[in-house]
């Protein structure tokens, strides 16, 4: 006789928000998106709230985005060690938060609020008190908004980001692809950053106008984002029928970009990874486009993804 035992899944409590068309499910654990839907179609790559999550399938990446060059970098006149989370590369990857358990704050049908506690640890001794706010509109979709606050005593180097993969449910090497970006960041074998961004002209990245991917294989941020009147920055994936789009507002000025090659199974290449994020890969180490949180202040951003 086998005992059947009642348990939660692994990515905790799975928040449902609807609103019109739209659905999305959003996990307790590092209160990442692990469904969005339009009229019953996947509008972004999900996972099975007992699966362990993959290639950051949704999850949110604070308190920097990316990677850092072997985990180390120095700040305010100290060095500081961070585990290293992808040892492949010997790098520290996207952050401290995208496991932890995130609270409740606030919910409504259409809305939920969860926020964390990010206390201090070895590689990153500062405080943060972070929220996590997802919104579905009828007409707009969702609407992400992340914040931070310095709640401790010494000025911390921040950044954040999303790993959300678009998908119009069709091999993404059939599909077209824009980025509104006129810069894109070279980096070597182990992801990291090479030199400066350079111009997009006349290289496989440009995708301003929007071009079949093909075969091509992208792991690359982009920056000198082009934006629209209210200032979004976006990516678009075409395909079947289909537009899935992402929006960045102006707290983000690069635009990570991944072709879902190491996604599993079925998944590999159905998706288009598309991440908003405040600062580029190697940002500690760089000191590019770090935010300054000096004890006491805030930052927000917001992002989002439609059908079109």
């Amino acid at each position: 006789m086998t005992e059947s035992i009642d348990g939660e899944p692994i990515s905790g409590v799975q928040h449902v928000i609807a609103a019109g068309p739209y659905r999305a499910v959003v996990t307790e654990a590092g209160a990442g998106l692990r469904e969005l839907e339009r009229d019953g179609l996947p509008l972004v790559l999900s996972f099975d709230a007992d699966e362990p999550i993959q290639v950051s399938f949704g999850q949110l990446l604070i308190p920097w985005p990316n990677r850092i060059d072997r985990g180390r970098y120095a700040y305010d006149g100290r060095i500081h060690q961070l585990d290293l989370s992808e040892p492949k590369n010997e790098c520290a990857i996207h952050g401290l938060v995208r496991s932890s358990p995130w609270t409740l704050v606030e919910r409504e049908p259409h809305r939920v609020r969860l926020a964390h506690r990010l206390m201090g640890r070895a590689g990153y001794p500062f405080r943060l008190d972070l929220e996590a706010d997802y919104a579905l509109d009828a007409e707009r979709g969702l609407t992400v908004r992340l914040s931070a606050r310095n709640v401790g005593t010494r000025t911390a180097p921040y950044g954040h980001g999303a790993h959300p993969y678009l998908t119009v449910g069709e091999p993404i090497d059939d599909c077209a692809v824009t980025v509104t970006a006129d810069r894109w960041l070279p980096v070597d074998e182990r992801l990291i950053p090479s030199g400066p961004a350079v111009d997009v002209t006349g290289t496989p990245y440009d995708l301003r106008n929007g071009r079949r991917l093909g075969g091509q294989v992208i792991d690359n941020a982009f920056t000198g984002l082009r934006r629209d009147a209210a200032g979004r920055a976006w990516v678009r994936l075409t395909g079947g029928g289909r537009t899935t789009a992402l929006w960045a507002d102006a707290a983000h000025p690069w635009l990570e970009v991944v072709t879902a090659d190491a996604a599993p199974g079925d998944r590999r290449r159905r998706g288009l990874g598309a991440e908003p994020m405040t600062c580029p890969p190697n940002a500690f180490a760089t000191g590019i486009d770090v935010i300054h949180l000096r004890p006491g202040a805030h930052h927000t951003g917001s992002w989002g993804i439609m059908a079109e």
